[in-house]
């Protein structure tokens, strides 16, 4: 999953809070060098310790996406979503999510406002698209099997 791309520093994380800050900066490196299942256990850690900063439940998500472990993913771009509604990377990463977790209706309305947000972001329009051809497949698979 792509990261938000965030280069302003600011990860939520206090930097006196050396346990967690080091948790944190050691699952983010994990998670850039691809090794997103042991990234996401010390982003759990993290996350227990910091339940409420959005960058550390941020990283989380993207960890267990990359991991495969899409709903937990998704709880967590949740958690956010629902904290910040204005979030179009949250919201993008919830929509790749539910997505993966077989739902594409609810993965589309998430999708569809990432894309609403930040229509010059192609990796948001390029999944909308995506997602709903999955919808439209499907429903002429329904249209065929009911005649």
């Amino acid at each position: 999953m792509p990261p938000q791309g965030d280069a302003a520093g600011d990860n939520g994380v206090a930097a006196d809070d050396s346990d967690t800050y080091v948790l944190y900066r050691s699952g983010l490196q994990l998670l850039e060098r691809g090794s997103a299942a042991a990234a996401a256990q010390l982003l759990e850690r993290a996350a227990a310790a910091e339940p409420h900063s959005r960058s550390v439940l941020e990283a989380l998500a993207r960890a267990q996406f990359d991991a495969g472990r899409y709903a937990a993913a998704a709880g967590n771009f949740r958690r956010i979503v629902e904290a910040s509604p204005a979030d179009d990377y949250a919201r993008f990463g919830l929509g790749l999510a539910l997505a993966r977790t077989g739902d594409p209706g609810a993965a589309a309305e998430h999708l569809a406002l990432a894309a609403a947000m930040r229509p010059s972001i192609r990796h948001y329009t390029d999944a909308l698209r995506s997602v709903r051809a999955t919808l439209s497949a499907r429903n002429r698979l329904r249209e065929e099997s009911a005649d």
